[in-house]
């Protein structure tokens, strides 16, 4: 990482609020003095002479040298990220994905083993199960409401214990305070995808985890516009994370980066309104005649409605309605919205609703997804910007046509 950005409030042995840094977090301006970071569109670096080279490939300096390893834009993002999730170090990766398989394939071998929660995105589900077991590597899955299945299913060969809270797309949550207690009692490192709560609503690294990823797609990009991930944590899980992608390749290209950080010093105005958008939706929609639940995480018939509100300071942007009539109820759903766009995506400032049994989480059996609180008739609500009541009119007239 270069050493050229500002940090503001640092030379006085303290950190402003969250807002704050996210805005003014930048990298050092240059002989041109202008006010917003220009993109820093370049494969490499120049050398001072023959002795800055060695000392930069050495690592005695800082400073960039190629663009696959570090850049300015992708060092502000990272800078920003890491002050605002209180992480030591953090790399920037091309995707949400690439940050999950570098966290994991950069401290594990043949022979290891990984226990993660059962309620997991479906592509990290794959990786567990198709992917990493090619090269030797086995998982286990332990449950959220059985936590004895935790300490059961640690092995002498675990080697990380990974998680999302809230779940995708349950919206399952975990004890930080006590899973973080327990990954540090066996020296096993605790990692979190904190994508849908985002550093704002929830930092993991104060909880006892070592590392926290992000699909910055999701909401820290907020415009559905960059594919982007990060991986931020204590200084000893980077260095394996920054080996492992050093020579593996996962970078994420300078104009991402750049848009990410722009994107980031908004993430606080926008979490407001999607967490408040997304409560009145919730409460609205809870005993619907057409909806059988609703869940969100500071709803109280949620039920850890108590660690939400203890380890999250609001519920986030993602609400699910468990359609009555299974699968078609979601079907004819997703065919009758008009506002609402129908995507995979999340996260957006417009509202998205999706069908995890027929899209996301597809491959997984019909007694995976019931395992993890996925029915048939489950719609994700990716909770937008919009006013909140034409949001709720485009959905109360898709259930219209739901039993």
């Amino acid at each position: 990482m270069s050493d050229d950005s500002h940090t503001p409030g640092a030379e006085h042995g303290a950190l402003p609020h969250f807002e704050t840094l996210a805005v003014r977090t930048q990298t050092g301006v240059s002989t041109e003095r202008e006010h917003s970071v220009p993109l820093y569109l370049t494969s490499s670096f120049r050398f001072d002479d023959a002795e800055h080279a060695r000392a930069l490939f050495a690592e005695e300096v800082p400073g960039n040298i190629y663009s696959r390893y570090s850049n300015p834009n992708t060092d502000e993002f990272v800078r920003k990220l890491c002050l605002m999730e209180r992480g030591e170090e953090g790399i920037a990766t091309a995707s949400g994905m690439s940050a999950v398989f570098t966290a994991i394939a950069a401290h594990v071998s043949a022979g290891d083993h990984v226990l993660s929660a059962r309620a997991i995105f479906g592509s990290t589900h794959q990786l567990f199960t198709r992917i990493l077991p090619k090269w030797g590597v086995s998982s286990d899955y332990a449950d959220v409401s059985d936590p004895d299945s935790w300490e059961r299913l640690l092995r002498p060969n675990t080697k990380a214990i990974y998680i999302e809270t809230p779940s995708n797309p349950g919206l399952e949550l975990i004890d930080l305070e006590w899973l973080g207690a327990l990954a540090r009692s066996r020296g096993i490192p605790l990692i979190v995808d904190n994508c849908f709560a985002t550093p704002y609503l929830q930092r993991p690294l104060e909880h006892g985890a070592s590392a926290v990823i992000h699909s910055a797609t999701k909401f820290m990009d907020g415009q559905g516009r960059a594919l982007g991930g990060a991986i931020v944590g204590d200084r000893a899980f980077l260095a394996d994370c920054r080996f492992f992608a050093r020579h593996t390749g996962p970078a994420m290209s300078a104009f991402n980066a750049w848009l990410l950080s722009k994107s980031l010093e908004t993430l606080a105005v926008r979490m407001d309104r999607h967490c408040s958008n997304a409560l009145t939706l919730a409460q609205h929609f809870e005993g619907h005649e057409a909806v059988a639940s609703v869940r969100y995480p500071f709803l109280p018939s949620h039920p850890q409605y108590a660690l939400a509100r203890r380890q999250m300071t609001q519920g986030g942007g993602i609400v699910t309605l468990d359609l009555k009539g299974g699968l078609e109820a979601g079907r004819r759903f997703l065919d009758r919205v008009r506002l609402v766009t129908h995507s995979a995506n999340l996260g957006d400032t417009r509202t998205i609703v999706t069908h995890p049994a027929s899209t996301t989480h597809s491959k997984l059996t019909v007694a995976e997804r019931q395992a993890v609180a996925i029915s048939d008739g489950l719609i994700r609500i990716s909770v937008g910007l919009e006013h909140v009541n034409d949001v709720i009119a485009d959905i109360e007239q898709a259930l219209a046509g739901t039993p």
